[in-house]
């Protein structure tokens, strides 16, 4: 048997599932978590904790590409973990399915 949360899970996602997979609050938690690891890459290079590359940073590119790469860096992670929490969803919701279902079968055949 499904619990009280599972079940209301499965009625949500029955019905989000048909609808296209562009969910705005996972992109921001996404973009969010990429910026987090721009801010550390720029601090590191601000810090100056590992010269050489400091070094190679500095001279072959200018600021402007490095804040351009974190930004194109941060626009993925927002991408990439929307579409983790859909596929996680996707699972969860796949799974509770089968277990609802291997529940009634024991039911019935406990029954007969």
């Amino acid at each position: 048997m499904l619990t009280e949360q599972e079940e209301q899970f499965v009625e949500y996602w029955a019905q989000k599932r048909s609808l296209p997979k562009k969910d705005f609050k996972e992109f921001v938690k996404g973009l969010s978590t990429g910026l987090l690891i721009g801010i550390g890459i720029i601090l590191l290079l601000i810090t100056g904790w590992y010269q050489r590359a400091n070094m190679d940073a500095y001279s072959k590119s200018s600021p402007v590409i490095i804040i351009l790469v974190l930004l194109i860096i941060a626009v993925f992670m927002g991408f990439l973990y929307q579409n983790y929490r859909w596929e996680a969803n996707e699972q969860r919701y796949l799974e509770l399915l089968h277990k609802k279902k291997k529940a009634e079968n024991e039911k019935h055949a406990n029954a007969g």
